[in-house]
């Protein structure tokens, strides 16, 4: 898998309009212009989703990635990519799309 490194600077929000920022992984060692890498055990909250069902509020509370296997390894966990499959997820884990991943990632570091 390729693609461009999350980092602790990467915009990351739901389909809806809300914003989750990326956490980066516990050990600071890796640095992607500066900024903490982010990991697949990464725990991303959204805010400010405003998505409705039949208008009740049904906002995206979190997001969940599911790495491929074969990657490259940042503390024992697959180091995530703007390509790594992801959902955004209700606060009962009903899935509600993926996440719109992009903006300041750190265009001179790809992994693949």
């Amino acid at each position: 898998m390729s693609g461009k490194v999350i980092h602790a600077g990467t915009a990351i929000g739901c389909p809806h309009g809300g914003r989750a920022g990326a956490v980066p992984s516990a050990s600071h060692d890796v640095l992607v212009d500066g900024l903490s890498a982010v990991s697949g055990t990464a725990v991303h909250t959204v805010t400010g989703c405003r998505h409705t069902v039949d208008g009740i509020p049904v906002p995206c509370t979190s997001i969940r990635w599911t790495p491929a296997d074969g990657g490259v390894l940042l503390d024992g966990s697959p180091l995530l990519l703007e390509s790594t499959s992801a959902r955004c997820l209700t606060a009962g884990l009903v899935p509600q799309g993926p996440p719109v991943v992009g903006g300041s990632s750190y265009e001179g570091v790809a992994c693949g």
